[in-house]
């Protein structure tokens, strides 16, 4: 008997959702690179797909993408969704599956969070810190 997305941990995706995921993404960001999209604001934008999940079924898929730089950011994305239909045909041509899955395009705000958090490391407050706890002895630390 199959187990659910449930039962195996939580909404730990499948190795095939991952593997579908990873080929879904490579086939985007290869489409997107070329530039040969009709939609003007996609032409010119150059697009980082960083994930692609797929949903336990794999009949739905979101892409989490950034555009280089972060520029023009809601134009992008409108353009993505109003070109979903299109990219999701150039997807079926690629990669061989039995149904390719409907698309759906997010923000990725990884890049923000990681910049956030570099921020935070370099504060003074949190480097004085730091620099306190170098200078005791390992016994101290409770190490």
């Amino acid at each position: 008997m199959r187990k659910t997305q449930k039962e195996r941990g939580g909404g730990v995706p499948s190795q095939r959702q991952l593997r579908v995921g990873e080929e879904l993404r490579h086939a985007l960001a290869r489409i997107l690179a070329h530039h040969d999209l009709r939609d003007p604001v996609l032409q010119d934008a150059d697009i980082t797909v960083t994930e692609v999940r797929i949903s336990p079924d794999l009949k739905n898929a979101t892409a989490f993408v950034m555009p280089l730089g972060g520029r023009d950011a809601p134009g992008v994305m409108a353009a993505l969704q109003r070109g979903a239909a299109y990219l999701r045909g150039r997807i079926a041509r690629e990669v061989p599956l039995r149904f390719t899955p409907s698309l759906r395009f997010a923000l990725d705000t990884a890049f923000d969070h990681a910049s956030r958090i570099e921020a935070l490391l370099h504060s003074p407050k949190v480097e004085r810190d730091l620099a306190g706890h170098r200078d005791e002895p390992a016994e101290d630390r409770g190490q």
